[in-house]
């Protein structure tokens, strides 16, 4: 798989009918490594190793319907009171990030209410905050640290 734009992480990989899976740590199961699952488990090691978030508060792959649609979000991280903190839209390195991928989290955050919004194709991270109060979105260098 391509190196990403991210610390290098020790992954647990095994080979199951002719495909690669990676082991998840937050599902707790092998997965099939797909160029998303790649920089969906950069981005999980990143939160819980570099930014310190509990894999307890960490989701992964849940459904949320949009409009009547079924969608899937990628990762939220909760607050221990339930809310959301933050969500996380994962897209293929090969995937450039434009309007659309923006669009696309900004509806999911319609329903979820996250505090701080990550784009990735593991090359290239955005990271903001929401401010509801004023629909708009202020662009940040990185997303905080969790804090206790």
């Amino acid at each position: 798989m391509q190196e990403l734009n991210f610390f290098p992480y020790n992954f647990r990989f095994k080979n199951s009918e002719n495909k690669v899976h990676i082991f998840d740590v937050i599902r707790k199961k092998f997965v099939v490594l797909q160029p998303e699952e790649w920089v969906r488990q950069h981005t999980l090691h990143h939160l819980i190793y570099k930014k310190k978030y509990p894999k307890s508060l960490i989701n992964v792959e849940k459904q949320l319907v949009v409009n009547n649609l079924k969608k899937r979000y990628d990762i939220v991280i909760f607050k221990p009171n339930g809310s959301i903190n933050v969500l996380v839209e994962c897209k293929a390195p090969e995937i450039k990030i434009t309007q659309n991928t923006f669009d696309q989290i900004a509806k999911y955050n319609l329903l979820l209410d996250a505090n701080y919004l990550m784009v990735t194709n593991g090359l290239t991270h955005f990271y903001c905050e929401t401010n509801s109060t004023q629909d708009n979105y202020v662009f940040l260098q990185d997303i905080p640290d969790f804090n206790h």
